[in-house]
């Protein structure tokens, strides 16, 4: 619990947002970020990377980890191999039906604000489409063939195979792996304190995300394309604020208002670092000490949104596609709209995982309903700073349905999601007690003795 007059570490991530975002104006606006510029070589892509760049890779280092001992840690929670069955059922259902629904929302607005309507654009970016693989070969590529090379390269879906497995076969083994179940549930809780420790530093790195981005980016591409990026932002805040907080309320009950307060770091990390996967990590410990939802349901629907969840992605999706249609004065119709819909869905699935998965989505879909893939050229100049957004909207799908779940399963608390306080990172949490460093020093030493014997 936060101390009365004490600054929470959402209010210092804002600060360090809101500090970012005008550093990038003022370097972008100045001129100061100049190919050879002092500013250009040493702050932006000097220091501002080089923190960026650490708290990003940090993040990344802690997810495999923790994802690993969080979800055998869950699996053994649950103990029921049936009620695992339901949990991931009932995600994958959710996952998809918010996907759906986004990509709805995405092409509705689009459709009524006739988005691109006259543009007659023209590009000269290159753009060149990768194939995404079957949808035979991403499901057998599920079972890693080797998990040393899956934990390296993170692919996430073949780790939650073999958490999921390892965690069954523990339960099977039963007393005799009772010791390493006590192992499992340490190292779990040692990873969330890890992630307590990374996060201490986090309002100083996105403020330098934040600021490396916007002076890079700057805002002539977004008044250039002012349209699109209007139209795009809308769906997604539509999406965040009316379609995912209608089912939270419909499906749970509870305040939406406390869910947004609590999102926020989430969001905002997100945001930051444009990565579901490398805010892994910030949402699952959001979704259960803050949220309240049980380890044993936020193991699995963490990382598992993180890979198939595409809301803000799905919503790109529709809003490119009719900005792109009309651009190029291509009348899709209804059918071309609901072959959008089914295709998005399907390709969220299809590519799981997949790296530039975005854009691959993308391209599958233009393909399918006619439209010149090099049309894709037109927006990719604003699609970094865009995707941060979309990001954000992601990870707050992940969360939402966490909630859904884990109160459906009755594997939630109610009094930790009402608790405002709940949850909330202070220097407490990383400080390390004298008497706790003395403790360990003793046993260590004890432990020395005894293998000396």
């Amino acid at each position: 619990m936060s101390k009365k007059g004490e600054m929470t570490l959402t209010t210092k991530v804002v600060i360090g947002m809101v500090l970012g975002i005008v550093t990038g104006l003022l370097i972008n606006t100045t001129g100061l970020n100049a190919p050879e510029s002092f500013t250009h070589a040493y702050i932006v892509n000097g220091l501002f990377h080089v923190v960026g760049t650490m708290f990003i890779t940090a993040l990344k280092m802690l997810v495999v980890p923790l994802v690993l001992f969080s979800l055998i840690s869950g699996v053994l929670g649950i103990g029921d191999i049936g009620q695992l069955g339901k949990v991931g059922a009932k995600a994958f259902t959710l996952y998809l039906l918010t996907t759906a629904l986004a990509i709805a929302v995405g092409i509705t607005i689009a459709v009524i604000s006739g988005v691109g309507e006259g543009a007659h654009l023209t590009t000269t970016a290159a753009f060149t489409a990768k194939e995404a693989p079957p949808l035979s070969q991403v499901l057998i590529d599920i079972i890693p063939s080797n998990i040393i090379d899956a934990m390296a390269e993170g692919k996430m879906l073949q780790i939650i195979f073999f958490s999921i497995l390892l965690g069954i076969s523990i339960l099977m083994t039963g007393e005799k792996a009772k010791p390493l179940v006590v192992g499992i549930e340490i190292m779990n809780e040692v990873m969330m304190h890890m992630v307590n420790i990374i996060m201490a530093v986090a309002p100083y790195a996105v403020f330098a995300l934040i600021a490396k981005a916007i002076s890079s980016l700057g805002l002539d591409l977004l008044v250039n394309l002012a349209g699109y990026v209007i139209v795009l932002i809308l769906a997604l805040m539509v999406h965040l604020y009316g379609t995912l907080t209608g089912l939270f309320k419909l499906f749970t009950g509870l305040n939406i208002r406390m869910l947004l307060r609590k999102l926020r770091d989430v969001q905002i990390f997100a945001f930051s670092t444009s990565s579901s996967n490398a805010t892994i990590p910030v949402t699952l410990r959001t979704v259960t000490e803050r949220l309240g939802v049980d380890n044993s349901v936020a193991s699995f629907t963490v990382p598992f949104g993180a890979t198939i969840n595409m809301d803000g992605t799905a919503i790109m999706q529709g809003v490119a596609t009719v900005f792109i249609a009309n651009a190029y004065g291509v009348d899709l119709g209804l059918g071309g709209y609901l072959t959008v819909i089914m295709m998005s869905v399907l390709a969220s699935i299809g590519t799981a995982g997949v790296p530039g998965v975005g854009l691959i989505m993308l391209s599958m879909v233009f393909t399918q309903v006619g439209l010149p893939v090099e049309g894709i050229g037109l927006i990719l100049g604003v699609d970094r700073l865009l995707d941060m957004i979309r990001t954000a909207v992601n990870v707050s799908g992940d969360a939402v349905v966490s909630v859904i779940v884990g109160k459906s399963e009755k594997k939630f608390d109610p009094a930790v999601y009402n608790d405002p306080e709940a949850g909330v990172l202070t220097e407490e949490d990383i400080h390390i007690d004298e008497k706790v460093e003395e403790e360990l020093a003793e046993a260590v030493e004890k432990v020395e003795k005894e293998g000396r014997i």
